[in-house]
């Protein structure tokens, strides 16, 4: 069935977590959900630095498409004939923003992106930058909606799926990565169960995505992380369907923490592992997993839930927000430019080389 011609993208692509207002922008503060639909307005690039950091964008693609944003944001207030010029002008803000979170690669991958089009920009160069930030956004898009149709041609109808953390429409410029393909293979009755994991500290499953998949009206079913081995078990899921924020030049892919525990359990119990992600994504200069630097966040988070205290005073907390999942454990790594299975440096090599 060729799925491009078949499917409803609109059905399964109602939520935007980014608006541009041109003179301003606009990010759903990811926080409150799912009993609060609010906009947090950015005026100026250390406002969408803040929301990068704070967590009221997050998701890899969605970061990336928010700091070309806050580029255009920076030039509001500088004054320069071309590009060159407005970037030598804009070097600490933008440099503010590159900062803003250290292991999602698609951050770094826009914001070299917005500078290269800042510095072969003439006299249009403020033009030139929103356009370029819209393109960003745009493609992405587009993107993920092919990753879906490419993603759920994998599954062989009848499936059940685990997904882990948050890939959807709040995660990218809309439909998602991983998500998106899960919203494919629903549409194309190829995925008959979705279960989706809570994904402590932040709750990103638990909050975002059982909640993006009702609006959709893709029933859902929502475990604990330290359910997903159980799961398995018991036959209900054929795929694990996860996302990236770094996929290495050997195929080893970042992704949020728990997500290495879930791959471990798919190998042994025979489920097979989908990792959906842009290739803005892809980081051929870093060789393997060992060099990836994992986030850390303060380690407060794990001790509440809410605003909630559930640990007793003087306890201490080791909280790392990203794991590494090795490449063998990857049955199939999935991006707008094709599908690399059981992939390796070779593999990968022949496909993002250059």
């Amino acid at each position: 069935m060729d799925m491009d011609q078949n499917l409803d993208f609109d059905r399964y692509d109602r939520i935007r977590p980014i608006r541009w207002r041109g003179s301003h922008l606009e990010l759903l503060d990811q926080r409150k959900l799912p009993f609060a639909v609010e906009y947090v307005e950015c005026a100026d690039s250390r406002s969408v630095g803040t929301a990068i950091r704070d967590l009221v964008v997050r998701g890899a693609p969605a970061i990336g498409i928010a700091a070309a944003f806050g580029v255009v944001l920076a030039a509001r207030t500088i004054e320069a004939a071309d590009g060159a010029q407005a970037l030598e002008r804009m070097a600490a803000d933008i440099d503010e923003l590159n900062r803003s979170r250290p292991t999602a690669v698609n951050l770094m991958w826009a914001i070299a992106r917005m500078r290269r089009a800042l510095a072969g920009a003439g006299a249009d160069w403020r033009e030139r930058i929103e356009q370029e930030a819209l393109a960003i956004e745009r493609e992405d898009l587009a993107a993920n909606r092919h990753m879906g149709v490419l993603g759920a041609g994998l599954i062989v109808p009848g499936s059940g799926v685990l997904t882990h953390c948050n890939t959807g429409s709040l995660a990218t410029a809309g439909f998602g990565t991983a998500l998106g393909v899960i919203r494919a293979g629903v549409a194309s009755h190829r995925i008959d169960r979705v279960f989706a994991s809570e994904t402590r500290p932040w709750l990103q499953g638990a909050r975002l995505t059982v909640w993006e998949l009702r609006e959709d009206g893709i029933p859902a079913t929502l475990i604990a992380d330290a359910a997903g081995a159980h799961l398995m078990k018991s036959g209900a899921v054929q795929w694990l369907i996860v996302g990236a924020d770094r996929i290495c030049a050997n195929g080893d892919t970042a992704n949020k923490i728990g997500t290495y525990t879930h791959a471990i359990a798919a190998r042994h119990h025979g489920v097979r592992v989908m990792v959906v992600a842009p290739s803005s994504t892809v980081d051929m200069a870093t060789p393997d997993g060992s060099h990836i630097h994992i986030e850390e966040r303060d380690g407060s988070e794990l001790l509440a839930v809410s605003g909630q205290r559930t640990v007793a005073e003087g306890v201490s907390a080791f909280n790392p927000v990203f794991d590494v999942t090795p490449a063998g454990l990857i049955d199939a790594i999935v991006t707008e430019k094709g599908v690399i299975e059981h992939p390796d440096a070779r593999k990968m090599a022949a496909l993002f080389a250059g």
